[in-house]
Parts: C-alpha cells; structure tokens; sequence
C-alpha cells in the first residue's frame, strides 16, 4: 500500500463514521472495542499515583494542558502537559479520549471494559530497571492483567468478555529504561556491564518481550502493538552532556539495534507464520510501533513538522535535566507555549509530539485493526 493511500485512508474512515451519525445511521460495531496498555513513563497514565515510588508526575505543572475528561488541566499522572499517544489513539478507535490507569481506584469496570493501561514509568523489560524505582515490573503489569480478565469476565460475562480480550489492542511500549536508568547507567568498569555487551542485553530485553508476548496471546490477546525504542541519544537528557549539545549516536545506535531486532520478532510472532515457525497462530496479528523514524524527523527538521524547540524540554529553567519532581510548579522559566516544543521535560514528549506519534501510527500502522 503506497505512503499516499496510507495517509488518506484514516480520515475516509472517519468521515464516513461521522457522516453515519449525522445521518442517525447505527455506526457498525467497533472493530476494537478496547486498547489494553503495557509500558514505562511514555505510556504510563497515572498507575505511579497509586504506589511507593519517587517516580510520579502527580503535581503541577504536569497534565496543565490537558482539555479532556473531569480533570481538565489538573495532573493525572502522566509524564506530560497533557494526553498521550495511546489517549489519541483511543480516541481514534472511537472509544473514550482517556485511556484509564488500572489502579486508579476511580476507575469502575465499566470504564476499564474500554481501556485500561498497566504501565508503570520507570519500568523495564529487565525487572532488575524496575526494581531501581520500585515501579511495577513486566511480571507485575501482567499480574494485574490477569486480575482484570478475571474482572472483566465477572462484569460482561464469559462470552462477551472472550471477544474484548480478542478484539482488544494491546500496546506494549518500554526498553528506554532499561538502557538509558539501567545498563549505562552502570559504570564502565561495573560487572554486569562488563559481561555484557549493549548487543547480548537487546537479546536478553528482546527474549523477555518475546515471552510478554506470548504470555498476552494465552490470555487472549490477538492484536498486539509493540513499539520500539525512540532516538534515544536525541533526549533533551542525553544531549545535555553531548559536546556541543548534540545527539548521542552511540545511544541512538544500539537503539536502531534493538529496533531492527524487535522487527525480526514482530515478523516471527505475526500470524502470518505458522506456529510451528513460531507465530503465534490463532489468527493474531502483530505489528511493529515505530517511535524512532517520526521522533527522528522532528528532530532532524522540527519546521516541517510545527515545532521551533528540540533541544530542551519546556519545563524547568534549563530544559535539559528536569523530569519528576524537578519538573514542579516551583520550576522557573518554565515555557507558556508547550505546543512549540517537542519534549515536555528531559526525556518525554509534550502532548502535541504524542499526537504527531499517534496519527503517523494510526496512518502507517494501525489503520489495519480499523
């Protein structure tokens, strides 16, 4: 399918959709009738608010921004000045703006039945990244995904819930962590670094998903998004101690790395194999989430996408260090229009580059669960 039809196919869709309910036409059951989430910070919509972990966003300025829901501009827990790229991509599906954070004690089954996101920020595929913040390990996040099928089969019933969980979109989103908090931030000279080259953990890290993967598909996922890694040496964070203020190639190396390993797994589980190959069968589908190329090209040339500001978040007095709970309402300088700038703070997106991020998937990736 060319780039030209890609990009067009998503507002037919969605034309047609709102010109269906002009006209008082029932719209046709939702292809995907919930959005299941699975991640770190990038992706995490406010789960950290409900555990012991320095790792929270639940203060201002975060979510300042934020025009939807009952909270609007009030932090909700996500590592942003407003709404994600799973929000956006929610939305898309035509279910609610919001994807709710499982933990969230607010959250009732009836708004889980839609969405509900186990991500934790500052997690990893490594429980040894998770461990370092006390956030909620890849284990953990499952843990919690199997408690909600069992609540969800209580709630719609066995066979009504059979067809959610199948028909679901499951996004899993992380890895970052795992380098930039965990494997460099070892010392050069640190055992388990030495042992272990950035290239021997991808494969550890890519085992891991693997195996995330299909721990989902038994549950009954089908429709399964996993991302990859973002620029990672472009992060405001990583630049701050770059000579000159540039990106740091050898991050952004390994994370090409990883990303082309994450598609030669993607094209194994995909059911366009067969199980004995090691798809996973059953008619699941599994796409790859590309963050690295549209993160890349905002970078590389930000006028061409809207944005003036790269270099540094918009929070704090410098931009280029400040995250969490230096990223407060106490911040200087703090900047007044988020839309300008690509990242928010040191290392994640501001509300209007997650948006970037969901329609380049929606129109290049997801457009086929629609």
């Amino acid at each position: 399918m060319s780039t030209t039809l890609r990009h067009s196919l998503l507002p037919i869709i969605l034309l047609q959709l709102h010109v269906a309910l002009l006209s008082g036409e029932p719209a046709a059951a939702a292809k995907v009738p919930a959005v299941i989430v699975f991640g770190d910070s990038t992706v995490d919509t406010g789960n950290n608010n409900y555990i012991s972990t320095l790792l929270k966003s639940d203060f201002s300025p975060y979510g300042r921004d934020l025009r939807v829901g009952p909270s609007g501009g009030q932090p909700t827990g996500r590592f942003s000045n407003g709404r994600l790229a799973v929000d956006f991509i929610s939305e898309a599906f035509g279910l609610p703006p919001l994807v709710p954070a499982y933990l969230d004690p607010n959250a009732d089954m009836a708004s889980l039945s839609t969405g509900a996101c186990f991500a934790s920020a500052g997690a990893g595929y490594d429980n040894a990244t998770s461990d370092l913040f006390s956030v909620l390990p890849v284990w953990k996040q499952l843990e919690y995904f199997k408690e909600y099928v069992a609540r969800l089969r209580s709630f719609q019933g066995d066979a009504k819930a059979k067809e959610t969980l199948s028909e679901a979109l499951y996004i899993v989103s992380m890895g970052t962590n795992d380098y930039l908090e965990n494997y460099y931030a070892m010392p050069s000279g640190h055992a388990a670094r030495s042992a272990t080259s950035a290239s021997e953990y991808a494969g550890y890290l890519l085992g891991v998903a693997e195996s995330f993967a299909r721990a989902l598909h038994a549950l009954g996922a089908r429709k399964l998004d996993l991302n990859g890694l973002p620029p990672m040496g472009c992060l405001p964070l990583e630049r701050h101690v770059a000579p000159g203020g540039t990106c740091t190639e050898e991050y952004n190396v390994v994370a090409r790395s990883f990303n082309d390993g994450l598609r030669d797994l993607v094209a194994r589980l995909d059911a366009a194999g067969e199980v004995d190959d090691g798809g996973l069968g059953d008619g699941a589908r599994v796409v790859y989430g590309d963050v690295y190329g549209p993160v890349e090209e905002v970078v590389a040339d930000p006028g061409a996408h809207g944005f003036e500001v790269v270099g540094v978040g918009c929070c704090g007095a410098t931009g280029r260090f400040e995250m969490g709970y230096m990223c407060n309402s106490a911040s200087p300088l703090t900047c007044e229009d988020a839309g300008k700038y690509a990242f928010w703070d040191a290392i994640h997106p501001t509300e209007r580059l997650h948006r970037f991020l969901a329609d380049r998937k929606m129109n290049t990736t997801l457009y086929v669960f629609l």
